[in-house]
């Protein structure tokens, strides 16, 4: 279903619009066979494993009206497991993001910060410098795994930093101007972090993201390379004072468009360097 809608947008961008409209009635048959299949009426899928659930809500194959179940019944999986992931290869690159995107980004950061197995973090606490092929590559109670499937410099759950860079550090395409020439920065702290610095090396230049927040003040450094424009999102409350500097945000250079949406700041930044502070009393 993904593949056709993706192949249904390429033919429209290329004009070819009766492949456009091929592909998406392929598309939303493959939908509608998924759902007829794997999604019971009361929100479960089949498998009822959380990769189940990620997969039907990353890749939109189930109604709107029944992403608000399917993601419950996610979060009340990884709830019953003390805050614990059980994705593999497919669907631990998409669970964090399908969390954040569905209001549950308190339950993300809870398993992004995990330090018991299996988890991320949980290699860490063990002297792991790569990323691991299995979860349970090593364990204290049970020692090495598999030796035949069991490596320990592996790619696949270092996926979670396409999350750390899109959502915790905030830096992101537009995709109605990809390529970097208008971008998008929009991080969402939470969790214990109470800090972070991305850095992304487009064809313009490098485009920084670095925050720092604590209980009423949010600082962020960005970094807007030459020759490119940015829209910047600014995680708070309505009535934050903001300054650029020493100058307030409606007053700055290179800083236009200043509005209030969905319980954020959000603004249009020139090619720069900004210092942005926000600061509240409630």
């Amino acid at each position: 279903a993904h593949d056709a809608l993706l192949l249904s947008e390429m033919a429209s961008a290329l004009g070819r619009n009766e492949d456009a409209a091929r592909y998406a009635s392929l598309a939303k048959q493959e939908t509608l066979a998924f759902q007829r299949r794997f999604v019971t009426p009361d929100g479960l899928v089949a498998g009822n494993t959380q990769t189940s659930y990620v997969l039907a809500l990353q890749f939109d194959l189930v109604p709107p009206a029944m992403r608000t179940r399917l993601a419950d019944e996610l979060v009340r999986d990884i709830r019953s497991r003390g805050n614990k992931l059980s994705t593999g290869f497919v669907g631990t690159p998409y669970l964090l993001h399908v969390l954040a995107r569905e209001g549950h980004l308190d339950v993300a950061y809870a398993l992004l910060l995990q330090q018991e197995w299996p988890s991320w973090l949980y290699p860490v606490t063990q002297g792991a410098t790569t990323i691991w092929e299995r979860w349970d590559g090593w364990t204290r109670d049970k020692g090495f795994e598999d030796k035949g499937m069991n490596s320990f410099n592996h790619y696949a759950y270092g996926a979670v930093g396409d999350w750390l860079y899109r959502v915790v550090g905030g830096i992101e395409v537009d995709p109605a101007q990809p390529g970097y020439k208008h971008f998008l920065l929009q991080p969402r702290p939470g969790g214990a972090l109470t800090s972070a610095r991305a850095t992304h090396l487009c064809p313009y230049g490098q485009i920084v993201s670095d925050w720092r927040t604590s209980d009423h003040t949010f600082d962020w450094d960005v970094v807007v390379p030459p020759n490119t424009t940015a829209t910047a999102r600014l995680p708070v409350p309505a009535g934050a004072l903001i300054r650029e500097g020493a100058t307030s945000i409606a007053d700055a250079g290179g800083v236009s468009q200043v509005r209030e949406e969905d319980r954020a700041v959000v603004c249009e930044l020139a090619s720069g360097e900004y210092h942005l502070r926000a600061t509240w009393t409630h």
